[in-house]
């Protein structure tokens, strides 16, 4: 479902914005100049006033997107070649340098930064005053992503953009906003296409993850309306949950949100690949804590049910290497009567080799209490750097929550058992204590958790 829908949503996308522009494009159509970079320059000359300008940057717009890859990259490079003039450049800095007073180096020093900004910039911003522009250049900086690899050019052009919509979509200018079922057919089309964490499977499932009980809300830029950047959905019940199963099951009876004590953030999906390396989510889940706690005054736990995707990556090379101290004498004793092996590491991995290995209640029993001291080992040791290994893990301990629980066959999906050995983990947000405990991760690379997960990560030894 999702396929079909991200490609029709596309198709109509890019059918808009084509439109929108064909007819801005046409009163341009007939000059003479052609060429990319001649194009380009006609933008920046700003010939006939704004209403020309605006037309000329709707042509180029309407070039780049009518191109395939290979052209794609090429109108990139072409674009990135608009870059500041080395010798003006070179005349400002001397200028800085020999500037007498700090009254005089302040001035120089404001007539280097102009000097130092490249004209690329001025393009780039030229097509925020046509339609759809701000998307389309959030467009453009997916693209730009894919294609910049090891090419210095178009890093620098990826550092201007960045920098243009960091500018753009600054969190004072977005709006939260809540959807529903009766949200407009094609928002909830979005919501199919960018779920990135559990797949939606149907109109039924999308339905169920929008019921009474259920919550979903988005952050919106109003030059992009009806383009979620990222959402979060959340879901109303007693207790931490521990299965993304059960919490997602269509037959499950709908509870009643105002008996609800716990809200648990399930999923958070960002929306837009272009603007990657802008941080919007832990804007998001504060927000989202304040608009709970404002409508239900119930709610006693705010947590988070989510994946570890990077378990298995640092697992299974850890069973191959088949260290004697990876696992205590009693693990591997316990692990070799289930599965027959030389090793406990052989054991274990032989067990995580075979499709369904939770179900069988000798397997289940005997690995559950190694994986989950495992998996919390390496949520709260194993670091890159002062971060935390796991993506997710150092996302939510970055937001200021703490690692509150593991929860053994939390995913039993194809994909839970291969990134994760089917676990998952709560993290937990308390309002009153995520500046401190962001604090302590961001400053100290301190991993705040509960007394139980402590424990477990102390291992063994």
């Amino acid at each position: 479902m999702s396929e079909a829908v991200s490609t029709g949503l596309l198709d109509r996308a890019i059918r808009r914005i084509t439109e929108a522009w064909r007819d801005m494009a046409s009163s341009v159509s007939g000059e003479v100049d052609e060429t990319l970079e001649a194009q380009m320059q006609a933008c920046l000359a700003g010939r006939g006033g704004e209403v020309s300008a605006r037309n000329r940057a709707a042509k180029l717009a309407q070039t780049y997107l009518s191109q395939d890859e290979a052209g794609r990259k090429a109108f990139l490079l072409t674009l990135a070649g608009f870059d500041s003039d080395p010798d003006a450049v070179a005349a400002a800095y001397e200028e800085v340098k020999a500037a007498a007073d700090p009254a005089e180096r302040a001035t120089a020093k404001a007539a280097l930064r102009i000097a130092l900004e490249p004209p690329r910039l001025k393009l780039l911003t030229q097509f925020t005053s046509i339609p759809d522009g701000r998307k389309f250049l959030v467009d453009l900086r997916g693209s730009l992503l894919k294609l910049r690899t090891g090419d210095k050019l178009l890093t620098a052009l990826d550092a201007d953009l960045r920098g243009l919509l960091a500018a753009w979509f600054d969190i004072g200018f977005l709006e939260l906003q809540r959807i529903d079922w009766n949200s407009p057919a094609a928002l909830l089309e979005k919501l199919v296409t960018y779920e990135a964490v559990h797949a939606i499977r149907s109109w039924r499932d999308l339905k169920n993850r929008l019921d009474s009980d259920r919550r979903c809300y988005a952050f919106f830029h109003p030059r992009m309306p009806g383009e979620p950047l990222i959402f979060v959905e959340v879901a109303l019940v007693k207790g931490l949950a521990g299965s993304v199963q059960n919490l997602l099951d269509e037959k499950a009876p709908v509870q009643d949100p105002a008996t609800a004590d716990t809200a648990i953030f399930y999923s958070i999906s960002n929306c837009q690949t272009g603007l990657a390396g802008i941080s919007f989510g832990n804007f998001l889940i504060k927000r989202v804590v304040e608009e709970l706690s404002g409508e239900f005054r119930n709610l006693r736990t705010f947590a988070t049910l989510s994946p570890i995707p990077g378990f298995r990556r640092w697992l299974d090379p850890k069973l191959a290497l088949d260290e004697p101290d990876f696992l205590s004498d009693e693990e591997s004793a316990s692990l070799a009567s289930a599965l027959s092996a030389e090793t406990g590491c052989q054991a274990l991995a032989g067990i995580l080799g075979k499709r369904y290995w939770w179900r069988d209640t000798a397997f289940r029993k005997t690995t559950e209490p190694v994986l989950t001291r495992l998996a919390a080992q390496y949520l709260m040791v194993e670091a890159s750097g002062k971060r935390a290994k796991d993506p997710v893990a150092h996302f939510h301990l970055s937001n200021g929550a703490r690692i509150e629980r593991l929860n053994m066959s939390g995913d039993t999906s194809d994909k839970g058992a291969k990134e994760s050995a089917t676990l998952m983990v709560n993290y937990l947000y308390d309002p009153g204590k995520i500046e401190d405990w962001h604090e302590d991760y961001a400053g100290e690379g301190k991993r705040n958790a509960s007394t139980a997960v402590r424990k477990l990560a102390r291992g063994w030894s």
